[in-house]
């Protein structure tokens, strides 16, 4: 039997060439145009428009500045896209990158791991995320072309593992900055985590939400997930940086709530009566409150999710 990456990666073949007929090569940015300030010594890409393959699919990532070093918080698609990143890093920043932390193992978010890997960076992941990049990274990096991404594209790409990983809570200390890594159960992957600085009060949610964007959620608890972005709005941050949109708050969160509960409602309903993946992603879409990203993605859930043997 196939494993449902597979099955993934095939849909994902023709909607990534609908997604480059839409935005094409030309006319996108490339992540954000700049590392943005979210808070002291937080920096982060926030806000991406027209995501593509190009641009790590829209995937935000940020930097945690501490007296003794930096965290890095996921590395965008490929070494290339993790060269710009570094790039502007250093236009912040001279200390040196300590940590890696992945808030899940997909590839627009770790794909970029092995050039802070060259920096001595130690990678950081929730336990079972690490088993899905060893896994699938490989299969997923020899299969890039499916994801809309060129030899080209790819050019220095190395897969970089995280080599520390914890199961529900770890605490990175910067000297005088303290993370808190916190996995609060499945979500958007079954180890997806998030990223506090309590004493800001600034969340990194990873992909547990998506603000603005239609959200991946093709291997997905939605049961679980909720429960996840419940434990978002009690932690009550300032300020979140989604794994995709801009800059967000208690608003976005009890949206994607919203979205959620409403796409897997239609979904099921649909596919108890029909098997028409374009006709049930079309009323959904109807149904659901606009957003402006990755519309193909609606197509590629109701595939993998709702209409898979």
């Amino acid at each position: 039997m196939k494993s449902i990456h597979e099955k993934v990666t095939r849909t994902i073949l023709v909607l990534i060439v609908i997604c480059l007929f839409l935005y094409g090569p030309a006319g996108h940015a490339w992540a954000a145009d700049r590392l943005t300030k979210i808070a002291e010594n937080v920096y982060a890409y926030v806000g991406t428009k027209k995501a593509s393959p190009l641009n790590s699919f829209g995937a935000n990532a940020g930097i945690i500045i501490g007296r003794d070093g930096i965290a890095v918080v996921d590395t965008l698609i490929s070494a290339k896209e993790a060269d710009r990143f570094i790039k502007d890093i250093r236009s912040v920043s001279d200390k040196p990158i300590k940590y890696v932390i992945n808030t899940h193992s997909h590839l627009d978010h770790t794909f970029g791991n092995s050039e802070f890997s060259k920096l001595g960076a130690v990678i950081v992941s929730q336990t079972i995320d690490k088993k899905d990049m060893l896994a699938n990274g490989e299969a997923n990096l020899k299969k890039a072309a499916a994801y809309g991404l060129t030899d080209k594209d790819m050019e220095g790409t190395r897969l970089s593992y995280p080599s520390l990983t914890f199961s529900e809570k770890m605490e990175i200390d910067l000297g005088d900055q303290v993370i808190e890594l916190i996995y609060p159960g499945p979500s958007h992957t079954n180890g997806s985590i998030m990223v506090y600085l309590p004493d800001k009060k600034v969340l990194f949610t990873g992909d547990i939400l998506f603000t603005n964007y239609h959200p991946n959620i093709a291997s997905g608890d939605i049961v679980s997930w909720l429960k996840a972005l419940d434990a978002v709005a009690a932690i009550d941050p300032a300020k979140i940086v989604p794994g995709h949109g801009p800059l967000s708050g208690r608003k976005d969160v009890g949206e994607m709530k919203d979205y959620l509960i409403a796409f897997d409602k239609k979904a099921r309903e649909l596919a108890a009566v029909s098997r028409d993946a374009q006709y049930i992603a079309s009323e959904i879409k109807k149904a659901l409150p606009a957003r402006e990203e990755l519309d193909f993605l609606i197509l590629s859930n109701v595939q993998q999710k709702y209409l898979k043997k």
